[in-house]
């Protein structure tokens, strides 16, 4: 894995910050990510994705801290929290209640919001060094399987995305997602 490769980074989060669409490998699959504040960017990610708005999105971060825009922890007990915790960085993806001030281009049509702390090593030095979270949905166009490989990703987008090269981390199946609050599962891991 490139790891640190800082030239190809920086090239990714300068296409963030042009509210461009990226691609970059994640746990099990590549994602397509953009910068979550940029209403343009989360649109140009949908339509290439052709996904709804109203389904909503995650985030992907390096640290809960650079969550704590987006969510509102407070209506989670402790334990809730702890549990919550007690899985990242890692795989598991929960959904929590989102802050008022959340654009609805991220929480679509729910006052809830899907968000994970990676343990993906060049995905949380790409969050890092952006100093935020991105939105991460899998890489594949509309009835395609998601790509796992650089080359899958060139192959279904062309030069549409610009790609981080670099291995996912070899999990069989998606981040698992569940509820903060009422422990239900939504996608099994």
């Amino acid at each position: 894995m490139q790891n640190k490769s800082t030239p190809a980074i920086d090239c990714i989060i300068e296409s963030l910050k042009q509210e461009n669409v990226i691609a970059y490998p994640t746990e099990a699959v590549f994602g397509l990510g953009c910068d979550p504040d940029s209403e343009i960017a989360v649109n140009k990610l949908l339509a290439l994705k052709q996904r709804p708005w109203q389904k909503g999105l995650i985030l992907i971060a390096d640290s809960y801290e650079q969550l704590t825009n987006y969510v509102d922890d407070s209506q989670l007990t402790k334990e809730q929290k702890e549990v919550m915790f007690a899985s990242w960085p890692g795989p598991v993806t929960w959904v929590i209640p989102a802050k008022i001030t959340t654009p609805k281009w991220l929480t679509g049509q729910f006052d809830t919001l899907a968000v994970r702390v990676t343990d993906h090593q060049l995905v949380k030095v790409l969050c890092e060094k952006y100093g935020k979270p991105i939105v991460s949905t899998s890489a594949n166009l509309s009835g395609l399987e998601p790509c796992r490989t650089t080359a899958e990703v060139l192959e279904q987008f062309k030069d549409s995305v610009p790609v981080l090269d670099g291995q996912v981390s070899g999990r069989l199946n998606p981040s698992e997602i569940k509820d903060a609050k009422t422990g239900q599962l939504y996608r099994k891991g």
